[in-house]
């Protein structure tokens, strides 16, 4: 029976069916965002470290707009500006901290080709993003399409879409969860439930963009998970390494999330194990829900990880933005 319970609840929580909840229609403007402090624990307020990272602040984020929350994919701007994407093809961004930043809050859908525009909102299912700070592009992975499509700086234009074979082999409800660009400018993309012959996620190593119609077929890698968990990000540390968030539902604890960071091998071959070294674990009494979203960026030089959970548009989970400092 509990088995029976636990399947359920992953079915309404993590499979995206349309929800009356999303809005059908969200058109460019501002965006109001409300951030509330946090503490780590509900038990001790004053904790601040969780495994080999250090608490640097927590936010519910709410916000009154229809469009708001549901985000998958998070990307942090070196001056604090925060970027969300949103399982709808909603991107947002705001500031939970002081400073100028670069940009205004805004809420504005993804931009799409004349050739896609007969398609619903919730086909839309974007659960990846990643950037390249030198072009100013960026790449989104769209899980229910399983496609990964490349769009100019600022968004103002989709460049290339491409679907590959190697990602339509994986479940469409369990696809294209995480996508990292590489700094050498390779793309790494892990199956949340794409899995190999011995029980790995099968990952995905690009050579070049995969949006890109010449780029040559990926190698096969995999990817080796903390016990019991699901990749749903990952974003590049640097060159030799990888972080990767992960996602578990029970029914006794709910949502808990390990941090993990990948050990990267100089020469990656097809079938290299990527090993996920846990950093710091999410469960009760700490702060704990859907966490789906990943990023890094840097305050005097050291490296700071935030994760963001979507809270698929249900009134009882929550936006959560949690930021940490990697020892």
């Amino acid at each position: 029976m509990q088995r029976i319970l636990t399947v359920l609840l992953l079915a309404i929580l993590l499979l995206p069916a349309p929800h009356m909840g999303k809005p059908e229609v969200v058109r460019p403007g501002t965006l109001l965002v409300t951030a509330r402090p946090l503490p780590l624990s509900s038990i001790d307020p004053r904790l601040t470290h969780v495994g080999a990272l250090t608490y640097l602040g927590g936010w519910q984020l709410e916000s009154a707009n229809p469009g708001f929350g549901g985000i998958s994919a998070l990307l942090v701007s070196p001056a604090g500006d925060i970027l969300g994407l949103s399982d709808s093809g909603i991107l947002t961004g705001f500031r939970v901290a002081p400073g100028v930043g670069q940009g205004h809050p805004f809420i504005a859908p993804l931009p799409i080709r004349p050739q896609d525009r007969h398609r619903p909102w919730w086909a839309w299912d974007s659960e990846s993003l990643t950037h390249d700070p030198a072009t100013g592009r960026y790449w989104v992975g769209f899980e229910l399409q399983q496609a990964i499509c490349r769009y100019s700086p600022g968004f103002a234009r989709v460049e290339a879409c491409r679907t590959w074979p190697e990602i339509m082999a994986w479940p469409k409800t369990g696809s294209i969860e995480s996508l990292a660009r590489l700094p050498d400018g390779r793309f790494l993309a892990i199956g949340e439930m794409g899995m190999t012959a011995d029980g790995r996620h099968d990952s995905l190593l690009f050579a070049g963009d995969p949006a890109d119609k010449d780029t040559p077929s990926p190698i096969h890698l995999r990817y080796t998970a903390p016990r019991g968990y699901r990749p749903t990000d990952a974003v590049a540390l640097d060159d030799r390494h990888v972080l990767v968030l992960n996602r578990r539902l029970t029914m006794e604890q709910l949502f808990t999330g390990v941090i993990a960071i990948v050990d990267l091998p100089q020469k990656l071959e097809p079938g290299t194990e990527l090993k996920a070294r846990p950093l710091a674990r999410l469960a009760p009494p700490l702060l704990a829900d859907n966490f789906e979203g990943l990023a890094v960026s840097h305050e005097k030089g050291r490296p700071i990880i935030w994760i963001i959970s979507d809270d698929n548009h249900e009134f009882f989970q929550r936006t959560l933005l949690l930021k940490f400092g990697l020892k």
